[in-house]
């Protein structure tokens, strides 16, 4: 699947609940769906900066396409970087630095975010380009 054809998928699973505390329920199974980082990861070097809680990313050159792993040890923070995983992963690096993840601000999470949660979630969309970034500019 494309980038926007789960970001389409997204919107569509989020416009089924009502209100936002269903939503933070699904982000919430969402996060323990994860695909969760070897613990030899969880490193200082793959903390997110910016992010209230921890939250550890990794990224791997699969055969021209990128396979993150991640985990938080926050349960709202596990679920927001499921999501971006989710549409990220197993992707072209150079689809990833271009995506607009316009998904974001369509199902309103980034103004249902404290603050603090949305910059964290801004911080894991740099950090997933600039792994992307990096790659693309290593093949």
């Amino acid at each position: 699947m494309t980038i926007s054809e789960i970001e389409n998928e997204i919107i569509e699973e989020f416009s089924m609940f009502d209100d936002w505390m269903e939503k933070y329920e699904h982000l919430i199974e969402l996060g323990k769906d994860l695909p969760i980082i070897d613990d030899s990861q969880k490193t200082d070097e793959n903390i997110i900066k910016g992010c209230q809680s921890r939250v550890w990313l990794h990224a791997d050159n699969e055969n021209g396409v990128i396979a993150y792993s991640a985990d938080s040890d926050a349960i709202i923070t596990k679920g927001i970087i499921a999501l971006l995983v989710r549409v990220m992963n197993n992707q072209d690096p150079k689809e990833i630095v271009e995506a607009k993840l316009g998904f974001i601000d369509e199902i309103g999470l980034k103004e249902h975010l404290s603050p603090t949660r949305s910059n964290g979630l801004v911080s894991m969309v740099k950090q997933m380009k600039i792994y992307a970034l990096l790659m693309q500019q290593a093949s």
